[in-house]
């Protein structure tokens, strides 16, 4: 059989139908530095430019073979068209994400227009996704989009640390606040997936137990991410940092196509509890595997995801721009030679 197209491969996998080896692609920022330089821009520019945007991406995915294109990069989009601002550090050398300069005091202040989508830089966004959605239909890599989770949304908008001490002391107001930020999330989903996103990414990073009890897990968060998913289409993944050994079945329970999580998961045994049919994406650690090591540590460390029992291979987090070529090329060297045999929900032709 010919070697199949990069879209192909990731549509197949989402349907669990067999593929001729694994995808290299994440629901997390892949930009590359690498890319950046070949096109001859700061890291700042990229996130005010829809053809920077959308063509550090393709650049990326060129460079080095990865299956997929996925933006934007920060986590600022949302918020700054509700009004927060953006500090976008457009005079900086240096790689700095984009940060939210100010959250609201009180959630009663938080206010989300109706037309929020219009403002800031999501019609940036919008576009780079229409130039990317051109570009696949000659390069067929696949398309993916990625918003917060509710909760998370929430702690960009407002302090994550009294949202948590609000929801303990006075929940149902609380709570009422974390509904509207669902209604907020589904709406910038629907939206991305309207552009056309061959998948979508939910980064509940904030609710990993190490910040939040499985109690407070179940009761808070599963019902919002449930009411997210089954207002998305197919296929949508639910991505969650930090420890999650705790809360993987509830996590399976909430209605994604496939769960993701990171290197603090005892990815095996979310294996074992969750069965062979359920994908699992995970779980390196990028900045450790890409930036810090030696290059040939990081094949073994990319063999045991697979020998753990991942569907795919997905860094934990975004990618840090700044890696080092030979250990991302040895990362998705691993990927395709080790990701050719069956994983327990994806066979092989």
């Amino acid at each position: 059989m010919s070697k199949m197209m990069p879209k192909e491969r990731i549509a197949r996998l989402f349907k669990k139908e067999p593929v001729d080896e694994m995808p290299v692609f994440s629901g997390q920022g892949m930009v590359t530095i690498q890319a950046i330089e070949k096109m001859g821009i700061r890291f700042a520019e990229v996130h005010s430019s829809a053809q920077y945007l959308a063509h550090s991406a393709i650049t990326s995915a060129e460079i080095f073979g990865f299956d997929a294109m996925i933006i934007p990069y920060d986590l600022c989009t949302v918020p700054e068209s509700l009004g927060r601002g953006v500090s976008l550090y457009v005079d900086s050398d240096e790689i700095l994400y984009p940060t939210v300069p100010e959250k609201w005091n009180r959630i009663e202040d938080v206010r989300i227009p109706e037309d929020f989508l219009n403002h800031g830089r999501m019609p940036i966004v919008d576009e780079a996704f229409r130039i990317l959605k051109s570009e696949s239909e000659k390069k067929q890599f696949a398309i993916g989009g990625h918003v917060l989770g509710p909760l998370t949304m929430a702690g960009q908008v407002f302090e994550l640390d009294l949202l948590l001490k609000g929801l303990k002391k006075d929940k149902e107001r609380f709570a009422a606040f974390l509904t509207r930020m669902t209604d907020l999330v589904i709406k910038v989903a629907r939206h991305y997936q309207e552009l056309g996103v061959d998948y979508m990414n939910i980064r509940e990073m904030g609710s990993g137990t190490d910040i939040i009890s499985p109690k407070m897990w179940k009761s808070l968060v599963q019902p919002n991410l449930i009411r997210v998913f089954d207002s998305l289409e197919s296929p949508a993944v639910l991505h969650i940092c930090g420890s999650t050994d705790l809360i993987v079945e509830m996590m399976n329970e909430c209605g994604a196509d496939a769960i993701s999580v990171d290197h603090k998961n005892t990815v095996s045994e979310t294996r074992r509890k969750l069965g062979n049919n359920v994908l699992l994406f995970g779980d390196f650690d990028p900045f450790a595997t890409l930036v810090k090591m030696d290059v040939k540590e990081v094949a073994p460390v990319i063999r045991k995801c697979i020998d753990d029992g991942v569907d795919a291979v997905w860094p934990g987090c975004d990618i840090w721009p700044d890696v080092k070529r030979e250990n991302v090329e040895a990362y998705v060297k691993a990927v395709r030679d080790y990701g050719k045999r069956p994983s327990p929900a994806v066979g092989r032709l």
